[in-house]
């Protein structure tokens, strides 16, 4: 190695800044190498939405969408229930409404016409008869808090707000695998609302505009869809509204919808 001492001060200096750009350039490269693909769509329609829902989780079954709610405490005129969206109003008319005192509801998932409900903070879900949504059971889980849910039609697959991703035996509620959710092996936490697409897991990440497209069998983050000018559209026309969650797909007609707490609005959207 040579002796650097013996370099002019001018010319050390310009080794060392050339020697940082090609350091960055290498990482800039490795950057764009690792980047997650960012996947394309277009919007195809809208429908009106409760403007007073705190959407949890969104859900289509047999032709029909589901939606269900939270009640946080600073928003009294909030309720946790779930049921039938009546898509050209955008009302749930036939519903079942929890006690905001005790429980907040979260996401839902139906198999074979029983729906599964999650609560908050409770360590406790429902069951109910979709076609007469009368409660038929409840459950509990180990997970300290429940979000979203969703199902590949023979497991329950839950979220709990961290970056781990649960399947349920639907009829035992053991846990049958767990899985870590990362990008580029990096944890990614907050996901929210979920949704099984094509042997896919969809996830909002809470508090923002993007929904990460989950390998379902690594736990790896393959694809993002970045819907900025989707939630951009919602608080434009409706100030008060706030985070984007909700997502569900028609797997008979390869409708998505998506919408957030508070929405004006259900977005159609169809991946590219």
């Amino acid at each position: 190695m040579r002796n650097i001492s013996k370099v002019s001060p001018f010319l050390f200096c310009l080794l060392v800044l050339l020697h940082s750009c090609v350091s960055n350039n290498k990482q800039d490269d490795t950057a764009s190498i690792n980047a997650v693909p960012r996947l394309s769509y277009k919007l195809v329609n809208t429908y009106p939405h409760d403007t007073s829902a705190f959407t949890e989780g969104l859900a289509w079954y047999k032709g029909k969408l589901y939606e269900s709610t939270g009640s946080p405490d600073n928003m009294p005129h909030t309720k946790s229930y779930f049921g039938v969206v009546d898509i050209k109003s955008g009302v749930v008319k036939n519903k079942i409404e929890l006690d905001r005192k005790i429980f907040f509801g979260e996401g839902i998932a139906i198999i074979n016409d029983t729906v599964f409900q999650l609560t908050y903070k409770n360590r406790k879900g429902f069951l109910y008869n979709v076609n007469t949504l009368q409660k038929t059971g409840e459950f509990s889980y180990n997970n300290k808090e429940g979000w979203g849910l969703t199902t590949d039609g023979k497991r329950l697959i839950m979220s709990d707000g961290t970056d781990m991703i649960t399947w349920i035996d639907p009829h035992s509620f053991k846990v049958e695998k767990a899985l870590r959710v990362s990008e580029n092996g990096n944890a990614v936490s907050n996901l929210n609302e979920l949704e099984y697409i094509n042997g896919y897991i969809f996830a909002n990440v809470y508090t923002t505009n993007t929904i990460v497209k989950i390998n379902a069998e690594t736990g790896e983050i393959i694809g993002k869809l970045d819907l900025w000018n989707i939630d951009k559209m919602a608080r434009d026309e409706y100030p008060k509204a706030l985070h984007m969650n909700g997502i569900a797909y028609d797997s008979t007609t390869n409708k998505l919808l998506v919408t957030g707490k508070m929405w004006p609005k259900y977005f159609e959207l169809e991946l590219l």
